[in-house]
């Protein structure tokens, strides 16, 4: 099916280089406009890059089931591509990629004055919201949720009622990919008098001119939006939480989510996954994999994977966000697959 590809304008390509997550205000980044479909392009050659590679890098994400592909340099669209049935204006599902929605608006929360994350989550919902004891379940902060260390077995389903949440080892003895996490959005409707999605809106989509809306499937609560609207959203990640010189998400919160919150998974931040590390865990698996999350990536990479490869990579170093939509590329899977390492070759073949 034929691609569309948009590319204009041109810009000077600075580069800087990291071993951490740290990202410098020193030269402008553009946001575009809220309320407007105004975004503002720059050119392949412009930065140097090699135009040649393109297509190949288009062919490939058809190939794979690829719907919708953005690449930002610096806040301007570099490439913006719809494939296999998609438009700029049709919405897809973003999967566990949402999960760092749910962190951003649980930080912002806490600015608030809201909840404190190093809280128990009881504190907040009362005793009972899982089937463990009081004692066991009065170990589980809101920041074992955001780090799925919560210690409740991940083995029984995905449901998040008290006959759900058994208790199978402390909180923070045990890394394991959790829909527990939902229960953060509880927290925050329990602590501001609001619906998630009117508290979310409010003080995060419209705050950045994202579009979107949060829908109950099954046992989970999935966001739905445009690629661009997730673009935004991955912006805003690249600059610490800040838009247009407002400070949406804390920044020290917001390096924390983007920076090791545990010493069970390296790779793991606030529902944040972190490349360049020593080792890394997979969801619904125990097992430690040594070496880095996606090799041919950035080491300072860190991105919010979905399932069916839902993708927001942000890269500090490279100035970087890069966006994914579609059905998965090779097979069903969690969040991880080797399409990300093969998709970062075809990325590097471009833009080295």
């Amino acid at each position: 099916m034929k691609t569309r590809v948009f590319m204009l304008l041109s810009l000077i390509l600075l580069s800087c280089s990291t071993d951490e997550t740290v990202i410098s205000f020193n030269d402008p980044v553009y946001f575009p406009p809220n309320n407007s479909d105004t975004w503002e392009t720059i050119s392949i050659e412009s930065l140097g890059w090699d135009s040649a590679r393109l297509q190949p890098l288009l062919d490939f994400l058809d190939e794979r089931n690829t719907k919708s592909f953005i690449m930002l340099y610096n806040g301007r669209i570099v490439i913006e591509a719809y494939m296999n049935g998609q438009t700029q204006d049709a919405a897809w599902y973003w999967a566990s990629a949402g999960k760092t929605l749910t962190t951003a608006t649980v930080g912002i929360a806490q600015d608030e004055g809201l909840l404190d994350i190093n809280s128990p989550v009881s504190s907040y919902l009362g005793n009972g919201w899982t089937s463990a004891t009081t004692e066991q379940e009065n170990l589980i902060s809101v920041r074992n949720l955001l780090t799925m260390t919560s210690g409740l077995d991940d083995s029984v389903g995905d449901g998040t009622e008290p006959e759900d949440l058994l208790y199978l080892a402390d909180a923070g003895t045990r890394w394991a990919y959790h829909n527990v996490y939902k229960k953060l959005q509880d927290v925050v409707a329990e602590t501001s008098n609001e619906t998630w999605s009117s508290y979310f809106n409010t003080n995060l989509r419209d705050r950045i001119g994202m579009e979107g809306n949060w829908f109950q499937l099954n046992d989970f609560n999935v966001y739905w939006s445009t690629a661009r609207s997730m673009a935004r959203f991955g912006l805003l990640s690249s600059t610490l939480g800040n838009w247009n010189n407002e400070q949406i998400i804390p920044a020290e919160y917001f390096n924390e989510s983007v920076n090791t919150s545990q010493n069970l998974n390296q790779s793991y931040g606030y529902m944040w996954w972190l490349n360049g590390k020593e080792s890394y865990r997979l969801p619904q698996t125990q097992l430690e994999f040594e070496g880095p999350l996606i090799p041919n990536a950035p080491q300072d990479m860190y991105a919010a994977l979905g399932r069916n490869d839902q993708k927001i990579y942000v890269v500090p170093s490279q100035k970087l966000v890069i966006i994914r939509m579609g059905d998965a590329a090779d097979e069903d899977n969690f969040a991880l697959s080797d399409f990300d390492d093969q998709l970062w070759i075809q990325i590097n073949s471009l833009t080295n």
